[in-house]
């Protein structure tokens, strides 16, 4: 078992998430940048499906209850065991009673706790991801809970030779192609998205990425019924400004879809501080 001691802003468990619930309104979740997520389970040995712990701009404190096998992964944080600096992106020993503490990340918003054997918090839904969205899950974690380690094992530990080293990088590019209605913008609009250089607002979380910039304007105004959004969609409201719509986004929306994110590059949009430029490219037909 483990003893949450202290959380930083926001530190909640994850998982794949809650696959297969769209169609009755219920978000999927899941980690905000998976690849991490699926490394930190990795260098444990960990089963895929194995939860961790998903921590926002570091400032997690735990204590072991029990012997553990740990790794952190993501954003790059100094991680500290009874207050010696141990390896970042690598397989670590605890003892019981060993205190484990995540500084502030140099760069980055999200890095990943993971024990071997995974968290046994209790699924909701078939999944043990907090959802920030609807309040589906297990509630976020807050000093003084104690969670059980549980037995998601797949093998030996991994090795770090496929270690995701994030880059601090205050300008990004993601792939786009066109969304569902796309049309309904004016040319101009259609080529603003991939000729500006938008800028991350601070008004970003789990569910959603907003850009400002220049607006994005529609042919004419037209009401839009309640659809289906899937992540990565890029939404344009009322005001014109864009949203990206990431891991905890909702399963409908009402406002005009122009284009849709390549998944693959979610994580670094997800990953990325406020005030990054994020720009937009089209992508290919028939390439990935």
């Amino acid at each position: 078992m483990i003893r949450v001691l202290a959380t930083g802003p926001l530190t909640t468990t994850q998982d794949l998430g809650r696959w297969g619930w769209g169609h009755l309104g219920v978000p999927r979740s899941g980690p905000a940048d998976a690849p991490s997520h699926h490394l930190a389970n990795r260098l444990v040995g960990n089963a895929v499906d194995a939860a961790t712990m998903e921590v926002l701009r570091g400032g997690l404190t735990v204590e072991f209850l029990e012997p553990a096998l740990f790794a952190i992964a993501g954003a790059p944080v100094g991680v500290r065991l009874d207050g010696v600096p141990v390896a970042f992106g690598a397989s670590v020993w605890a003892q019981a009673g060993a205190v484990l503490s995540l500084a502030v990340p140099r760069f980055g918003l999200w890095s990943y706790f993971a024990v071997r054997g995974g968290l046994d918090v209790e699924p909701q839904l078939g999944s043990r991801s907090v959802d920030t969205l609807s309040g589906i899950g297990p509630p976020p974690l807050a000093p003084g809970r104690v969670v059980p380690i549980g037995g998601l094992v797949a093998g030996p530990p991994g090795a770090a030779d496929a270690l995701i080293g994030l880059c601090d990088r205050r300008d990004i590019e993601l792939r786009v192609s066109p969304g569902p209605r796309h049309e309904w913008f004016t040319r101009q609009a259609q080529e603003l998205l991939v000729t500006t250089a938008w800028t991350l607002s601070t008004d970003t979380n789990r569910i959603a990425a907003r850009l400002t910039g220049p607006e994005l304007a529609l042919v004419e105004p037209r009401q839009l019924p309640t659809e289906g959004l899937q992540i990565g969609s890029v939404q344009v409201p009322a005001s014109g400004q864009p949203i990206v719509h990431l891991a905890n986004h909702p399963p409908t929306g009402g406002y005009p879809v122009i284009a849709v994110v390549d998944e693959s590059d979610l994580p670094m949009l997800a990953q990325s501080l406020p005030g990054t430029v994020v720009r937009f490219a089209r992508r290919a037909p028939g390439r990935a």
